[in-house]
């Protein structure tokens, strides 16, 4: 039975997605703020979390950090009616996996879910460990990157366009590719994020290999990651 923990302080709203995903098959938890969901958290560990973001005391911004490591790194959705493109890469770079704006319909919300799910239970490929994309090396297992043995610090979604990027090397991922794998669906104002998660990821890699061409923009199209 898949478990969700549902943070929010409108308990309308809480009642409404309860009902609605219990009906699924799915354990449910509500917490009506950040602090309850602190506590939630000690003893019950979801599989996806739904955080608003707009909660008085400390909002899901601010609890998005402490949510996270709490739940062992659970997948966070955020539930928000700050709808600006500025609020959404600003939840998305603070570690939230989604981000939906209210009025949401419950059954597109259910989709984002499944989404979180199926990648948090996919497996790694058997063969190795290893992913060799000179001059990096990926472990698929632990998701980090690394060059010459020294970690490369990257976020859970850098790692992740780096490890999509990897798997077609020197070929072209498009932003429409690297948009659906962040967020199940697609829209061109996911655009600016996928842009800036893939402008900190090359800073990153240039600091720590000293290369400024392992990852290259193609204009209006994507990414291409070169690699002997």
């Amino acid at each position: 039975m898949q478990k969700l923990l549902l943070v929010d302080d409108d308990t309308e709203v809480l009642a409404v997605n309860k009902k609605y995903f219990e009906q699924d098959g799915f354990l449910i938890r509500t917490a009506a703020s950040a602090e309850d969901a602190y506590r939630v958290l000690g003893e019950f560990k979801p599989d996806c979390i739904l955080l608003d973001v707009m909660m008085p005391g400390t909002d899901g911004f601010q609890a998005c950090d402490k949510i996270k490591k709490l739940s062992g790194g659970a997948p966070v959705i955020f539930l928000t009616g700050r709808v600006s493109e500025d609020d959404k890469v600003e939840g998305l770079m603070l570690g939230a996996d989604d981000y939906i704006e209210k009025p949401y319909s419950l059954k597109e919300l259910k989709a984002r879910v499944t989404v979180q799910l199926r990648k948090k239970t996919a497996k790694a490929p058997e063969q190795s460990n290893i992913l060799s994309i000179p001059p990096l090396k990926i472990d698929i297992v632990a998701h980090k990157a690394f060059y010459n043995d020294t970690e490369i610090p990257l976020s859970n979604r850098e790692y992740e366009l780096l490890y999509m990027l990897a798997g077609k090397k020197n070929n072209v991922v498009t932003f429409e590719e690297i948009g659906s794998a962040f967020f199940g669906v697609y829209s061109e104002a996911d655009r600016r994020t996928v842009m800036v998660t893939a402008s900190r990821m090359r800073k990153k890699l240039e600091d720590y290999t000293g290369l400024d061409n392992i990852v290259e923009t193609v204009y209006s199209k994507g990414y291409i990651l070169r690699s002997k």
